[in-house]
């Protein structure tokens, strides 16, 4: 059966998964770009927004796993969107015509409305669903292929809690946000369910990959 993924989700020193703020001018409140300077170094961070050079290496390498067998993506209505994006019926996302997935992408929202299809085979999908519901709705989907699951934090969490994570690959930024949104409230123990690695890179950041342990 295919896996349900998180991928180079990155969080702070403590914790938070975006700051305080959200806005169309900050969609990362005040965090800023902060917790992505690390990958926007990188050759696949400069080439995801057309710029030459780059760092190889380490982070290089995590973030060429980006599409490998995934099948669909799954985000929240914070990932897709500003607060209040649903009212504006010409709101496409934050990635251009062109946008980076190539695959049918399901957006959890109270809001919904007819999918839209993008260029490059992306068709954002907006369901009102439960974490198994969007699990099964990606999974018809994937053609046999992984399930990623894109954050933001919130979603992530909710996934965590109903156990339907797989695996997870969270990198943590050497910054202190102190107020945002926090990936691992809620969860004491979770560390139990999975084989946690971990290992630095040179950037300053920390790649941490759980994989759900046998029997969990």
């Amino acid at each position: 059966m295919s896996l349900v993924r998180v991928q180079h989700v990155t969080i702070s020193l403590d914790g938070f998964g975006t700051g305080e703020g959200q806005s169309l001018e900050a969609p990362f409140g005040h965090a800023g770009e902060r917790l992505h300077e690390w990958m926007f170094n990188t050759q696949w961070g400069r080439r995801m927004i057309g710029q030459p050079g780059g760092t190889s290496g380490i982070d290089d390498t995590f973030l060429r796993l980006f599409d490998k067998g995934i099948g669909a993506e799954i985000m929240g209505a914070n990932k897709y969107g500003y607060p209040g994006w649903y009212k504006d019926p010409a709101w496409k996302g934050w990635w251009g015509p062109n946008p980076v997935f190539h695959t049918p992408v399901f957006v959890l929202t109270h809001h919904t409305r007819a999918p839209i299809e993008m260029e490059g085979g992306t068709t954002f999908h907006f369901i009102n669903a439960s974490p198994a519901e969007a699990v099964e709705a990606a999974r018809k989907a994937a053609g046999g292929q992984d399930i990623r699951l894109g954050g933001g934090p919130t979603m992530i969490r909710e996934f965590l809690q109903a156990g339907l994570v797989d695996h997870m690959h969270i990198v943590v930024a050497p910054i202190l946000l102190g107020r945002g949104v926090r990936l691992w409230d809620g969860l004491e123990g979770m560390e139990k369910n999975f084989r946690i690695e971990s290992v630095s890179s040179p950037s300053g950041v920390t790649h941490m990959t759980f994989t759900r342990a046998p029997g969990h």
